[in-house]
């Protein structure tokens, strides 16, 4: 259970002080009193924990308002309440106007400061879980769920970065296992419409009678089966954004439709009778090539080019193995935390002869082969002889050699990546945090592992 946060109470008064300190102790808080607001300014710079300050408004030296304004300016993490044995409408008006978030005169019942002071720390409370919550989607779904280094992912993530603003719809292009979605929550997460829903509907896993309604909603009675009113994902994504994978599936009549949409910003359900407005970005996502199905008329030529008012290209693995050693770190690491093993990490010939790999189905088959092998695993180094038989049997060149392909000589896994680091760090100028984020790790891991490689003399200061 965490700790009940602190208040602190000041006040020239030794009764008033003691007694709303007492009051707030019985309500489950921690309370720190003060007759000064010096000494307590003091407290709340090197005390974080500390959430809120009742504050006289009236006492010789700093007062009430002094200290709320020392507050504000330092930029404190603090919520204020002032008192004052004043109540008078101006002095309110001004510890308002000022910052304050509350306002008790005296003599001050303590209920009503035990209910304001309990009302503020929900509210902070709650903003505080946003907070973690906006992070946790930010790791989880942000640019720093997007593992790669290479010069492909570079420019990839530049164009995101510029692209995010933006309202224009973007195409996303890439081979099945690429990671198209993934890319799309994260252009949502760096987007202005990141409070608002994301929504996902794959055109080719619906059937075509479905997609419509799914799309559009429908109305009661609308066909066999409308037993009641739908709404479909064109409405639910109001002002966030919607995500259509494998748009090219989608039929003639819904490419018009929705070609429709995408122009008026209006919709129809089915059965229905008027328009309704629509505000959604669209972000649409395809692994087949757009341009041929154009050219055989199975797409239509002015919806390609109202989707693509940007496209962004993900790369293949194939074409980014200068990433696969931080995939498979990544991959690897996750696979630990959630089995509760010890960390794993794959040998050079491990790595070499994952390097000799096709992989077809891109960073998903990674994925998939390493949780494979993490499940199996019991925690430390990985052989060759750990990974499954189809990856042994694809490498039929010698170990060593993909590794030699991709980074010039054979190295143990230690070895690649402290290549990999410290040619991060270089292109980022030294920048940890940047370099950090570009690795797909903590910047105290980093920092630990710099740390290791200075004490070994394999880096200078």
């Amino acid at each position: 259970m965490a700790a009940a946060p602190w208040v602190i109470v000041i006040d020239d008064e030794a009764g008033s002080r003691q007694s709303m300190a007492i009051a707030l102790e019985r309500a489950g808080l921690r309370v720190r009193v003060f007759d000064d607001a010096e000494p307590a300014l003091a407290f709340v710079e090197r005390e974080p924990k500390v959430r809120l300050a009742v504050c006289d408004l009236r006492m010789p030296g700093m007062d009430g308002l002094a200290f709320l304004n020392r507050v504000r300016a330092q930029e404190l993490d603090l919520a204020v309440i002032l008192v004052t044995g004043f109540g008078t409408i101006e002095s309110a008006v001004e510890a308002m106007r000022v910052g304050a978030d509350d306002y008790l005169t005296k003599p001050v019942d303590l209920y009503e400061l035990r209910s304001r002071v309990l009302k503020l720390i929900e509210n902070w409370q709650l903003r505080d879980e946003v907070t973690n919550l906006r992070e946790m989607l930010d790791e989880r779904f942000g640019f720093d769920a997007i593992v790669g280094q290479s010069a492909a992912m570079e420019q990839l993530f530049q164009q995101m970065r510029q692209v995010a603003p933006s309202r224009a719809s973007v195409l996303i292009l890439g081979e099945s296992g690429t990671g198209k979605e993934l890319v799309a929550k994260a252009l949502h997460q760096a987007s202005d419409r990141q409070q608002e829903r994301f929504l996902a509907l794959n055109c080719g896993a619906i059937p075509n009678e479905i997609l419509e309604s799914e799309l559009f909603g429908h109305e009661k009675g609308s066909f066999t089966g409308a037993v009641g009113r739908k709404i479909g994902k064109f409405e639910l994504a109001a002002h966030g954004t919607l995500f259509l994978d494998e748009i090219s599936e989608l039929i003639p009549e819904l490419q018009v439709k929705l070609l429709r949409v995408l122009e008026e910003r209006q919709i129809m359900r089915v059965g229905g009778s008027r328009m309704l407005d629509v505000d959604f970005r669209l972000l649409a996502a395809t692994n087949r090539n757009l341009e041929e199905a154009v050219q055989q008329g199975a797409f239509r030529e002015d919806l390609y080019y109202r989707l693509k008012v940007v496209t962004l290209r993900i790369p293949p693995l194939r074409d980014r193995l200068d990433d696969l050693p931080l995939l498979a770190d990544h991959f690897l690491r996750e696979f630990a935390a959630r089995e509760g093993k010890p960390e794993m990490q794959l040998s050079g010939r491990a790595l070499s002869c994952l390097a000799q790999n096709r992989w077809q189905g891109n960073v998903r088959e990674l994925r998939n082969v390493l949780e494979t092998v993490a499940v199996f695993h019991g925690g430390g180094r990985i052989e060759v002889g750990d990974l499954p038989e189809e990856i042994r049997q694809a490498a039929e060149a010698p170990a060593e050699a993909a590794v030699q392909t991709v980074f010039g000589e054979p190295r143990t896994m230690a070895e690649i990546e402290r290549h990999a680091i410290l040619q991060t760090l270089d292109r980022t100028g030294g920048k940890r945090a940047e370099a950090a984020r570009l690795l797909g790790i903590g910047v105290r891991t980093l920092q630990r592992k710099l740390k290791d490689y200075r004490e070994q003399g394999l880096v200078e200061g």
